[in-house]
Formats: C-alpha cells, structure tokens, sequence
C-alpha cells in the first residue's frame, strides 16, 4: 500500500464529511453502509483517471458539436467545464450520464470501464430523418489524468 493509501485511510472519513457537509448523525448513516467504506477505498485509484466523451457522429447539432469534440470529466463524473468546448448540449449532457455511471461501476467492481461492452449514447433528439433537428454520438474512454 502507498503512503498516498495510508493517508486516505487515515482521513477519508473526516474528509468525506467535511466535504459532504454531514451532520454526525449523517455521518454515522454513511460510515453504517459498507458500500461506502469499499468506494471510498477505491477513490485515490480514480483520482488519477479522467472520463472522456467524445463526439463520434454529428449531424445537424444546434450545439455544433462535431466530430473529435470530447467533453471532460473527473474521476468522479464532475464535468470540468475548462477543458472541452464552450457550449455543451444538455441534450448530450444527458446521453452522458448513464455511461459515465456504468463506467464508475465498473471501476468499483474492478473492471476495466474500458471493456465496456456498449460505450457509445446518443443525444435524444432523433435527428431530421424522424423528425427532429439533429444528433450526436459519443463514445466513452476512460484515461489516466496525466494523459488526458
């Protein structure tokens, strides 16, 4: 186990509930829940990852996002808004939100969120062919911070 680790296990509950902003009584709740002593043990791992979205398909988005656009995203699934374009689709923000949760699973579970079998959603306007204005695709990775 690194140092990084020990530390985290010497502090991860004081920083979980400042950070949270939990009563004690809120706190006892959380710490009852052994879900959260086994993600949290995991959180200096995924700390170090970012989750990157990228546009793969785009056709007629009023957002203009096009193709290579990739949205940015902590470890976490905290969208770092200084990193990707300066208009993002909620539309998108949506399609994101089911795979970046998958991803975090996976992570939590030991799996490589990479090996994910399905990692590409739409926005949910279905484009002008049926109706609507236009649509994108991404697709989901998951990479080290350094390289991301």
């Amino acid at each position: 186990m690194s140092i990084r680790d020990h530390l985290w296990n010497a502090a991860k509950w004081k920083v979980m509930k400042d950070h949270l902003g939990y009563t004690d009584e809120e706190m006892k709740a959380f710490r009852e829940n052994p879900r959260n002593e086994d993600v949290l043990s995991k959180a200096p791992a995924l700390l170090d990852k970012r989750i990157v979205l990228e546009v793969v398909a785009s056709q007629g988005c009023n957002s203009r996002h096009k193709v290579g656009d990739k949205l940015y995203f902590d470890g976490a699934g905290n969208l770092l808004t200084n990193r990707g374009p300066k208009k993002i689709c909620i539309y998108a923000l949506n399609a994101a939100t089911s795979m970046i949760f998958a991803s975090n699973e996976l992570f939590y579970a030991g799996v490589d969120p990479n090996d994910m079998r399905f990692k590409r959603a739409a926005c949910f306007d279905v484009g002008v062919q049926c109706g609507g204005w236009g649509r994108i695709v991404l697709e989901l990775s998951v990479q080290d911070r350094k390289d991301a």
